[in-house]
């Protein structure tokens, strides 16, 4: 079992930045293959980013490329999404979710084992 907390989400202005932290805890966190997801109100959960699990590789969704950069620090079993430039429609709450390596980027949430509760980003315009 792997158990994952997010954290540092909160209210900001359009344009402003985010940092948000997933600590992870139980199995060996090198082991997995970390991703960001959100989920807006009335729409289904999304993929935004994954990193590799020597933080090596990284894949993002299109419409956050170049504003959002996921790492991992396995030494301390965290991963983080920084979200710059943010804009109203990344409001959503995120969830960090874990997976075992497979042979490409998995962007559908039935591909990751463990989720995070989740913490709420709202960008006001």
């Amino acid at each position: 079992q792997v158990q994952l907390a997010e954290s540092g989400g909160g209210l900001v202005q359009a344009g402003g930045s985010l940092r948000l932290s997933c600590a992870a805890s139980g199995r060996t966190f090198s082991d997995y293959v970390m991703g960001w997801f959100r989920q807006a109100p009335g729409k289904e959960r999304e993929f935004v980013a994954a990193i590799s699990r020597y933080g090596g590789s990284t894949y993002y969704t299109d419409s956050v490329k170049g504003r959002f950069t996921i790492s991992r620090t396995n030494a301390k079993n965290t991963v983080y999404l920084q979200m710059d430039t943010l804009k109203p429609e990344d409001t959503a709450v995120y969830y960090c979710a874990a997976h075992r390596p497979s042979a490409g980027w998995e962007t559908a949430s039935d591909e990751y084992d463990y989720w995070g509760q989740g913490t709420q980003v709202t960008v006001s315009s």
